[in-house]
């Protein structure tokens, strides 16, 4: 059927307005869905480059398409939001029902009407996909006799399929031009089913002249015969439809070699027949727009006009083409009952959801009831058992298996029978095959048994406890998955609180499901089931919530830690603690080795919850509007969702091909932008993981941000880019181009939002100002000029963000190092928060229910300051890189932070609180001294400290200096402290008394180390003004060593002996150097490498010398001759570190990669890399550079510090234990010298003092 030729010349006159403004992509969805459009012909489109060229291909094809493809067209436009469009082509609209396209020509309502084939029900809603599948088989029927079965779940609209099949004059006419002939059968029993057949025999023979008349048949074998002999002589052409077959021996009486079309719940029916067979699945459930078009068309309404309870009622029963249909007709009647249905939906009244169209049951729950009755009694009970099954999961037979105590091959025989009765879902795509319900099956199921469902579930725990009594499954196969998931929920289910106190109070278990399935999953049990364990002991609860809150991001990586050792940092009177140190004195007696945390009560953890959503720098994370989901994007380019109680990963998505900079949620929480590097901005449907619109051509820089209106009155979404001009959009997602540009910024825009009340947009840039654009007009409404606040200096001045107060009357700026705030209608500066020249900030959100700002620092801070006090309220410390992007939750509630670190952090905004713990710097000294352990180091008010490491306490504190302390040493006789600073000062303190005994002045640059003789009498310092200086420190007296072209680094005496005086030193200009300390002699100058000399270490016997260089390679030297004897190749980076063990035979080099390499002295051969597969999230092998090595005294064991701390086995180069610091980047551990007790501090300056669990 050719297009009307007025439909033809509208297209062609208004052309050139469709081909401007459409989005084909969208269109076409709603066009292939109405069965106008193929998939090959979207694919030809979608091939062309530009929107345009696709626009103008999609209109070619449209001019040589019918009427319906005409009015396909129409209706997208409209759906899409295009009305101005729709109604240029509205007048000519064709006449589509004159003559429909499925081929219903009266030709065909004839035979149908003839045949009893039921007509269209009132309101109907195409499935061409599934129409054309029954039909495609139908056509195999030309030639041959044979059956097709049509099968689904109770209510999936089988045969309104099987009808619409049918009405169609092609088919009836190539096939079957015999006619059509329906029966409807049902539950029979014989006599019901003679009287069927004897009724389609009579309407067959009526439809023949008189004579053919013959007696009814009074036998069903009479009948089958009398039904052959009409079919093949007088129908020899016809088909035959068997509407709801529940028996195969009702089948047997049509096995007559005739051409059937069946509906069943059955899918096995025909193995009992004979001939071709074909079938085609009816899956259970409508998609949402079809479904939302039934109701529609009940309550004459237009899809879009519905109210959000249309959604819920489709959401809530999976699409069933039944529940819609009969709510549909429901609300027919009662057009203001949209809340009171979808209650029923909710609560499981299927009772009241009853009859009101043809359908053969009164009530759904009659039709769920009939398809179970028809099983044998003793598989009612086993199928009752699925009740306990939680919706929307997958199980595989092997857990029923233990639920019903069978072999796996009986249970699959079972689940098989079930599955061709339509009361199970077999998901084939898994091996092994995995087994789901329906959700209307599960809640009718739940419905029935409710008074037995803790009973159910107390017999899966049993069943479980029976089969499993050695302990749970850890194979991760989809079984073990089952039950590590879902043994808690059924403990729960079935009161049975003791068993699952037992459960979730055991570190074992923590252990065993945080491996299998992630540390979110356990979180979101402590959670969901916090009411139940809080009435044995909320406090145990909380202990093991907080164990995986914390930790939840180390658990996450692979190789998988150590619990038992992550647990040993819990506070001392945590249950957590208890279990692991038992668990460690158990296995150390066995060689384990476990580390326990001396002074971990000095250290404060103020997050709630750590997440590692995604690998690289994470740019943006935001709460949804509700307060319940995160969702978190950065260097990855994925887009990411899970839940802000125990960040359970929700959703997944490849989201752009480059950087994603920002991402937003809608007002309602049921889109997410999102917005990259690649210069696109894309829409998501949250619920369905599914992009809805791209706009990829307006931005032709990186688009920095993007924000949705806080409110859902009018919908829009702002955007900004590094575009020079045309830099902050505005858009609405029913229009494919945006609807507003915003003027006025001339440098990339960094920051866009709206007012909370949707009436500005504010923007942040590049230029120094923030301006305010009214969003109705588009104009920009004022400028506010922060690059003026900061006259003193000539440095660019790049405004990060902005952010306004809950109250809409002030605006708040990030710029350099300052978070300043304005007021809204007078531009005036109202208050100015200025932070230290070193660290920048970030970005800075207002909290909406409070007076309390968030800010996000480069130095890996963030704070909480209020804004009516001008005073800092928190400090929220932890993050161990810059903190890209800090917000509030809608309540005010909790703060979420990101940074480049890998890492979103959640505070509670009401626990946080300044600290007051002393962070120290990371150059420090120890003296292990029998028990005691004295540890010398700078914090971070510039004071020199000396601490009881074990206790805490502080045996002395300088005042605070002048001069950035740069390195420490002790002495213990006499008992003083030395301290180098950064203006080249050097002092000698006495100890614990904290008198000055001399300041010793000569070094013009950075002191960068320092270290007492052996008797204490000369102290040695090196510097980066390339001098070495020995210094009688009691008298001032000083002998410069000088030689080196570059800083002093680091230096150590040649032997520990007293009588030995030669040290030596090395430097940046890539030689080694050996002194006289007596003389101040250069004994030797060594040109040891082409790059910097990075460490140095003499083997114990005294016989080789060991350099690092930058440029990758280690060397030995013969310390007699002083000549190379190996070179030591293979590092890919930087090598960083070395060390001798205590037998001389080997030597540990580490390098920037984190790899450990172990090489024999004596011949300089490679022996082993250690561990070189644990690679972790950080790409390094050790959590970054390799900075220090220490190897045990029987030298079987070798400790490294890198970004966190690792015991190897020297013989096999595995890694045996693995300490992880709050912070990163540990500089060098002191080690005791029974390799028991280890010392060290962490990039955010917290101390650890470790000793080994015996």
């Amino acid at each position: 059927m050719a297009l009307e030729e007025g439909a033809r010349s509208c297209l062609l006159r208004f052309r050139h307005n469709l081909e401007q403004d459409i989005q084909p992509s969208h269109l076409m969805d709603h066009m292939i869905a109405d069965g106008v459009m193929t998939v090959d012909e979207e694919d030809r489109i979608t091939a062309q480059r530009t929107r345009k060229d696709r626009a103008v291909t999609l209109l070619e094809l449209l001019l040589r398409k019918d009427n319906y493809a005409y009015t396909s067209f129409y209706n997208a436009l409209v759906k899409e939001g295009y009305d101005d469009l729709a109604n240029l082509l509205h007048d000519n609209l064709p006449d589509v029902h004159k003559n429909p396209s499925d081929g219903s020509t009266s030709y065909v309502q004839t035979v149908l009407s003839e045949g009893g084939v039921p007509q269209r029900p009132v309101v109907f809603v195409s499935r061409p996909e599934l129409v054309n599948r029954v039909r495609e088989k139908l056509y195999r029927l030309q030639k041959e006799a044979g059956w097709v079965t049509v099968f689904g779940m109770a209510g999936s609209g089988k045969s309104v399929l099987a009808a619409e099949a049918v009405r169609h004059h092609e088919l009836i006419e190539e096939c079957f031009p015999g006619g059509v002939h329906w029966l409807s059968i049902g539950q029979l029993d014989k006599p019901d089913l003679l009287v069927k057949i004897q009724l389609l025999c009579f309407r067959l023979e009526q439809s023949l002249d008189s004579q053919s008349l013959h007696r009814t048949p009074s036998s069903l074998d009479e009948a089958k015969e009398r039904l052959r002999f009409l079919m093949l002589r007088r129908y020899p052409r016809s088909l035959l439809i068997l509407d709801d077959i529940w028996d195969s021996t009702v089948l047997k009486a049509f096995d007559i070699h005739c051409r059937i079309l069946l509906t069943t719940r059955n899918r096995s029916l025909t193995d009992s027949v004979s001939g071709a067979k074909y079938e085609v699945e009816v899956e259970s459930g409508l998609d949402e727009n079809k479904a939302l078009e039934i109701l529609a068309l009940y309550t004459k309404t237009k899809p879009k006009a519905l109210p959000e309870e249309a959604r819920s009622i489709v959401r809530e029963c999976k699409g069933s083409p039944l529940v819609v249909s009969l709510i549909g007709a429901l609300l027919k009647e009662k057009p203001n009952r949209w809340h009171y249905y979808l209650g029923q939906l909710q609560q499981k009244q299927f009772k009241r959801i009853r009859k009101s169209s043809s359908y053969d049951y009164d009530a759904l729950d009659q039709a769920m009831a009939a398809s179970i009755e028809v099983l044998p009694d003793e598989h009612q009970e086993l199928y009752k058992d699925l009740t306990v099954i939680e919706k929307d999961i997958k199980v595989p037979a092997k857990v029923l298996s233990v639920l019903w105590d069978l072999e796996p091959e009986e249970v699959e025989d079972i689940l098989e029978e079930f599955a061709n009765k339509s009361l199970l879902f077999v998901d084939s795509h898994n091996k092994p095959y995995l087994y789901y319900l329906h959700d209307l099956q599960l809640d009718f199921l739940v419905e029935q048994n409710r008074t037995e469902l803790e009973s159910l579930h107390t017999k899966v725990v049993r069943q479980y406890q029976q089969h499993y009594r050695d302990g749970p499954p850890t194979s991760g196969d989809e079984e073990c998955l089952y039950w590590i998931r879902f043994l808690p929920y059924h403990m729960a289910k079935a009161n049975l609180s003791q068993e699952l106190y037992s459960l979730m109070f055991s570190l074992d278990w923590v252990n065993i499901k945080a491996q299998i399935m992630g540390p979110a999953h356990l979180i979101n049990d402590y959670v969901e089931y916090g009411p139940i364990l809080d009435k044995e002991n909320s406090e145990v609860r909380s202990q093991f919530q907080e164990f995986l809150s914390l930790n939840g991001h180390q658990l996450e990586q692979r190789p998988f830690p150590d619990v038992v050792q992550l647990a040993l940092s819990q506070p001392c009177t945590s249950e957590v603690y208890r279990q692991a140190l038992q668990q460690a004195q158990d296995r150390a007696s066995t060689g384990k080795l476990y580390f326990d945390w001396l002074n971990k009560s000095s250290v404060e953890s103020l997050s709630r919850l750590v997440i590692h959503p995604q690998q690289g720098s994470i740019y943006s994370a935001c709460f949804s509007h509700d307060g319940a989901k995160i969702a978190s994007c950065g260097a990855s380019k994925t887009l990411k969702v899970f839940k802000s109680t125990s960040g359970e990963k929700l959703m997944e998505i490849p989201a752009h091909d480059d950087e994603v900079l920002c991402c937003a949620f809608s007002p309602d929480d049921h889109l997410l932008a999102t917005c990259s590097s690649d210069r696109k901005v894309k829409v998501w449907n949250v619920e369905r993981a599914m992009l809805l619109r791209v706009f990829e051509e307006e931005h032709e820089e990186q688009v920095n941000h993007c924000q949705f209106t806080n409110t859902t009155r009018r919908l829009l979404l702002v955007t900004c880019s590094n575009d020079k001009y045309l830099n902050v959009k505005v858009w609405n997602l029913n229009k494919p181009s945006s609807q507003n540009t915003l003027f006025g910024h001339f440098e990339p825009v960094n920051h866009c939002c709206f007012s909370p009340d949707d009436s500005y947009v504010s923007t942040s840039s590049n230029d120094g100002t923030v301006k305010l654009f009214q969003v109705s007009s588009a104009n920009m409404w004022k400028t506010i000029n922060v690059r003026n606040m900061f006259a003193e200096s000539d440095e660019e001045v790049l405004v990060k963000c902005s952010t306004w107060t809950a109250d809409s009357k002030r605006i708040i700026c990030a710029a350099r190092n300052a978070v300043l705030v304005f007021d809204v209608d007078t531009s005036d500066m109202l208050l100015e928060i200025r932070t230290s020249r070193l660290s920048m900030v970030q970005y800075c959100h207002a909290c909406p229910t409070s007076n309390l700002l968030a800010i996000a620092f480069s130095n890996y801070a963030v704070e909480l300051w209020d804004l009516e006090a001008n005073k800092k309220m928190a400090d929220c410390s932890g993050h161990l890189s810059w903190v890209q992007r800090v917000q509030f939750s809608p309540d005010g509630s909790q703060l979420l932070s990101c940074s480049d670190d890998q890492t979103v952090r959640l505070w509670e905004t009401k626990r946080v609180h300044t600290s007051k713990a002393i962070h120290l710097k990371r150059d420090s000294d120890v003296l292990f001294n029998d028990e005691d352990i004295i540890v010398s180091a700078a914090d971070n008010c510039n004071r020199l400290q000396v601490r009881n490491g074990r206790t805490g306490s502080v045996l002395f504190q300088s005042e605070e200096k002048s001069s950035r302390i740069r390195c420490t040493c002790m002495c213990r006789q006499p008992s003083v402290v030395a301290l180098g600073q950064e203006d080249g000062t050097v002092q000698v303190l006495e100890v614990p008394s904290g008198k000055l005994l001399a300041t010793l002045l000569g070094h013009t640059k950075t002191v960068l180390h320092c270290q007492f003789s052996h008797n204490g009498q000369i102290l040695i310092t090196s510097s980066e003004d390339t001098t070495i200086r020995l210094w009688r420190w009691q008298s001032g007296v000083c002998k410069v060593l000088q030689g080196h072209k570059e800083q002093v680094r680091c230096f150590c005496l040649l032997s520990n002996s007293p009588a030995n005086t030669r040290l030596l030193s090395w430097s940046f200009d890539g030689t080694v150097k050996v002194w006289d300390i007596e003389s101040g002699e250069k004994l030797q100058d060594i040109e040891a490498h082409r790059g910097a000399v990075l460490s140095c270490h003499v083997s114990p016997d005294g016989c080789f010398l060991a350099t690092t260089s930058a440029d990758k390679t280690a060397k030995l030297w013969q310390c007699e001759s002083w000549q190379c004897v190996h070179t030591l190749s293979g590092h890919q980076g930087c090598v960083r570190s070395c060390r001798f063990s205590w037998d001389s035979l080997r030597l540990a080099t580490g390098d920037d990669n984190g790899e450990i390499r172990l090489w024999s002295v004596k011949d300089g051969s490679l022996l082993k890399i250690c561990s070189r597969e644990g690679k972790d999230g950080m790409d390094s092998l050790h959590g970054g550079w390799v900075t220090d090595l220490h190897f045990s005294p029987d030298n079987s064991l070798l400790v490294s510090t890198g970004g966190y701390i690792k015991w190897w086995d020297v013989e096999k180069g595995e890694a045996l234990q693995t300490f992880y610091p709050k912070g990163s980047t540990l500089k060098r551990i002191h080690v005791s010298s029974s390799f028991s007790t280890f010392v060290t501090i962490d990039s955010i300056g917290i101390l650890y003092v470790l000793q080994r669990v015996v």
